[in-house]
């Protein structure tokens, strides 16, 4: 299996354990504890997936806009997960030891979140776009978008984790629960699609390729 498809399966692993982890039914079947360990697991395994996305992009660091937007992209994000890695810690070491946890298990890192944003926002840049929106047309042309998306979900359940106090209203607790599940769902839906087509604009090498591939492309319609 590839580098990249093993990327993906971490991110696709850790994307469920974030997806499931605020269902108020998960927290009921499985105990908050269970629940904690979920987060920190997801956690975990969004950190394998970003330090091999790192791996992947860093023989590209130095190469001009795709391959140097790759490198910053894989490293924000990284240094987000290790925010996060921080925050379910906690969060499952007052699940341990305390019986009566609060019904928000887990709110999402600020520091993480803002990191997930920037990562977000500058492979949405590189990416090709007509104006704002995402150009269609080529593999995987909706991955930048999504996973921006999802970054954005994780960055309001943030904001709606720290602005109520953690025993707030249901709404309050519900705001920061659906938005987390949100984002996990966009990671995920990126993480299926490499794992399924074993190509991501993740990996700048086959961004790289592939323009290559266009133009030779271009240059046999011209000869």
């Amino acid at each position: 299996m590839s580098r990249e498809r093993w990327m993906a399966l971490l991110f696709a692993c850790g994307s469920t354990c974030f997806l499931i982890g605020p269902f108020p039914g998960y927290v009921e079947l499985v105990g908050e504890r269970a629940d904690a360990i979920t987060f920190f697991l997801g956690s975990i395994l969004f950190t394998g997936g970003g330090a091999l996305q790192s791996l992947l992009a860093f023989p590209h660091r130095a190469e001009r806009r795709v391959g140097r937007a790759a490198w910053l992209a894989a490293i924000i994000q990284s240094a987000g997960t290790l925010f996060f890695n921080r925050t379910t810690y906690q969060a499952l070491h007052t699940a341990l030891s305390n019986p009566s946890y609060n019904r928000l298990v887990w709110r999402p890192d600020a520091l993480g979140s803002v990191c997930f944003l920037v990562s977000g926002a500058i492979a949405y840049r590189a990416s090709a776009r007509r104006g704002w929106l995402p150009q269609r047309g080529r593999a995987g042309w909706w991955e930048a978008a999504v996973n921006l998306l999802g970054c954005i979900f994780f960055g309001v359940s943030a904001v709606a984790g720290y602005v109520v106090p953690s025993r707030g209203s249901m709404l309050s607790l519900a705001a920061a629960n659906w938005n987390t599940s949100l984002g996990a769902a966009c990671f995920l839906a990126c993480a299926l699609g490499t794992l399924m087509t074993g190509r991501t604009l993740k990996s700048p090498r086959q961004r790289l390729r592939s323009l290559g591939h266009r133009l030779d492309q271009d240059l046999g319609r011209l000869a």
